[in-house]
């Protein structure tokens, strides 16, 4: 079934601002552009040819580096919208496969549309068998991220027909090969840590049923489903699918702009995702819970969370965008109920979250500081609950997100304004100096500045 193509992406100039420089009173006119919802942005793409001047924005807080019609965030509000359905109803009534359609396509599918997706999908999970064997050159004890890293990498290498980024239906095939093979890979790093066989991909089971029997089932006997925590694992992806330009996806947009092929593309958004600040904060939240230890002492560690001077961060608490509560936390905390209900766990790590979370909601300093919990906090605990180490949470944020990384891949290809990234920078270094040989530098008894130097 032939898909209908995506619109350009081109926002109408509805306004102009004038930008004056007071000591030479010079002055610029710059458009700006409407955004469908959220703040309209001022087009400065000609400002440095008019002025000789870049603009400065340390973390990209204040810049739009692209147009997007895939993910909307409203942060004050506590909203996500993909491509204009609430994440919320998405996570009660869709399923991964469907939500990977809606990201990659635009809309929801019809029913034969989706059938013919899964179909899509579910043909390409089996990984070649020359890659199976590329994992022993891996340490068993190395993280599953830097096995992905290399391993998605390696794609490139044995795909061919599905690197020419300027043919769309190589694209197509890329992308759905990426998302197919994305749990393999990872359930394959698991299983190749633990000494075990690699359980093949079956086509019988569903997204999020084969990510699972990948990871636990063993030769001896068949891993039995429980539908909860298939039903939790799928709403765990949805709630990963994408998160607008974030680190990881500003990465692989970035990787995209040079031309790069697609699979070197993902495997440097995993690269980015693996960061404790981006994906892997939600094994950091396992590791503060643990190091808090008990509830008698979270008095002790919210003060040092308090104290500026203090290096200890609650890890859960907080993000760039949100500042209110996170739309996808609310939904993961009910799923970490379930979970620990349905498996009949008391995890005291769950008992401390909570103590954490009503801390944070009624705490005049965290409420000023918008420090409410985030998807980070709770997705740990349920990951832990079916029994995955740490080191595998971020593995799982990855495989979530690669739709989400494909979908803005593919949107690039849409933009009127694509081009190679090239930020720039205030250069604050020594002027222009010529070189001075060795026997005219002089001696001094100063120390090596080495160590000074890698320390800044």
């Amino acid at each position: 079934m032939k898909r209908k193509k995506l619109p350009k992406l081109e926002s109408e100039i509805i306004d102009t601002v004038s930008l004056r420089r007071n000591n030479t009173q010079e002055e610029w006119q710059l458009d700006v552009r409407k955004a469908s919802i959220g703040p309209d942005s001022i087009d400065i793409r000609r400002l440095y040819g008019d002025s000789k001047m870049f603009t400065w924005d340390p973390g990209f807080t204040s810049t739009a580096s692209c147009t997007s019609a895939i993910t909307y965030i409203d942060g004050g509000a506590g909203q996500l919208l993909y491509r204009g359905y609430p994440i919320e109803q998405l996570a009660e009534h869709s399923d991964y496969m469907e939500t990977c359609y809606l990201l990659l396509y635009g809309n929801l599918p019809q029913p034969e549309e989706k059938e013919q997706f899964v179909d899509e999908i579910t043909n390409h999970t089996l990984i070649h068998g020359q890659l199976e064997t590329f994992y022993k050159g891996f340490m068993r004890g190395a993280h599953p991220m830097a096995i992905m890293v290399g391993v998605v990498g390696a794609l490139s290498a044995f795909y061919h027909d599905s690197t020419d980024i300027n043919d769309p239906e190589q694209r197509k095939l890329a992308a759905h090969r990426m998302i197919a093979k994305m749990p393999t890979i990872a359930a394959y790093a698991y299983q190749y840590a633990n000494g075990m066989a690699f359980p093949p991909p079956k086509n019988k089971f569903s997204y999020a049923e084969n990510l699972l029997q990948m990871l636990f089932s063993v030769q001896s006997e068949d891993y039995v489903m429980n539908p909860k925590i298939v039903k939790a694992i799928d709403r765990f992806l949805i709630l990963h699918a994408d998160h607008e330009q974030n680190a990881s996806t500003s990465t692989v947009r970035l990787a995209a702009s040079s031309g790069a092929n697609p699979f070197a593309c993902v495997a440097s958004g995993i690269a980015s995702l693996w960061g404790p600040a981006h994906g892997g904060a939600n094994e950091a939240v396992l590791k503060m819970l643990a190091q808090i230890g008990n509830k008698k002492n979270i008095a002790k560690y919210v003060a040092k969370a308090k104290d500026k001077n203090d290096p200890f961060r609650l890890m859960g608490f907080g993000h760039r965008v949100y500042k209110n509560f996170d739309p996808r936390a609310t939904v993961m905390r009910d799923s970490a109920y379930e979970i620990l209900e349905e498996l009949g766990i008391k995890d005291p790590r769950m008992e401390l979250a909570m103590e954490l979370e009503q801390i944070a909601l009624n705490d005049d300093y965290f409420k000023e500081k918008n420090l409410y919990p985030n998807v980070d906090f709770y997705s740990g605990i349920i990951l832990s609950a079916i029994g995955l180490p740490t080191n595998m949470f971020t593995p799982m944020f990855a495989i979530g997100r690669t739709v989400g990384w494909l979908a803005h891949w593919k949107e690039m290809f849409s933009d009127p304004d694509f081009k190679i990234g090239r930020p720039r920078q205030i250069y604050v270094g020594e002027p222009a100096r010529d070189y001075i040989q060795m026997n005219d530098r002089g001696h001094t008894n100063r120390p090596l500045r080495f160590n000074k130097f890698w320390q800044r």
